[in-house]
């Protein structure tokens, strides 16, 4: 069974409430992301608030996160109150279509997210779950369309992907002025086909710089220098 907590260096997420847990996903999105000059970031679909805290604590941003599911949005409220940074944070509950209707225009200099993206896959059981794991309630051109909406023109947009759907995803991003100016090919292991990409999007067209990261070496929990070089702030044993 997971655990009921995740105890990073500096804070600590409780993960009771939520259906999806801590996982290398979001630390890997919340450590790559470029946040050095953000003053005010948005967290689309926060869950624990994992993303929203790793930027509370690598910045001085005022961070807003949005989650729609009222039991992720209790947990990521409560994690947000316990954390040293509690006065740079605040959750809203409602989904980010409605987050957006609400009329904000150009208001973010950076904006994450960790989408729900197994469109194609079987559903779990857990509604819970399903709307985590799941781009039934936010689409990528949702997503991106509303991004767009509020994102600074010299923003910065950053998501995690499978590696199957990121191209897809680029061109969607592209028909809304949004363009891939970063991109990191994730493998689990050296010897394993890429599973994941992290992108990060800007309003100018400009070349896009690429590269790689594995995360294991070969073996279990024996991670690479760039992997730990990437997390070390974060994981207490690193």
């Amino acid at each position: 069974m997971p655990n009921n907590y995740f105890q990073f260096k500096l804070f600590k997420i409780n993960q009771d409430k939520t259906a999806m847990k801590v996982g290398t996903d979001g630390v890997l999105l919340g450590a790559w992301t470029n946040c050095n000059i953000a003053t005010k970031v948005l967290d689309v679909g926060t869950g624990t608030g994992l993303i929203a805290l790793m930027m509370a604590q690598r910045s001085k941003a005022m961070i807003e996160a949005v989650e729609i599911e009222i039991n992720a949005w209790l947990q990521a409220k409560t994690n947000f109150e316990n954390s040293p940074w509690a006065y740079r944070l605040k959750v809203e509950n409602a989904s980010f279509q409605s987050y957006c209707d609400k009329g904000l225009v150009k208001i973010y200099d950076l904006i994450v997210c960790n989408p729900p993206f197994f469109n194609n896959s079987y559903k779990p059981e857990s509604p819970q779950r399903e709307i985590a794991r799941h781009s039934i309630l936010l689409s990528p051109l949702d997503l991106v369309s509303g991004v767009n909406q509020l994102l600074k023109d010299e923003g910065l947009f950053s998501v995690i992907l499978p590696f199957s759907t990121h191209k897809e995803f680029i061109e969607i991003a592209e028909k809304n002025d949004l363009f891939c100016c970063r991109i990191t090919i994730v493998r689990p292991l050296p010897n394993l086909e890429p599973h994941r990409v992290l992108m990060e999007f800007r309003k100018q067209q400009i070349n896009c710089i690429e590269n790689s990261l594995c995360i294991e070496t070969g073996e279990r929990h024996q991670y690479s220098a760039d992997y730990i070089e990437l997390t070390k702030d974060f994981y207490l044993n690193f």
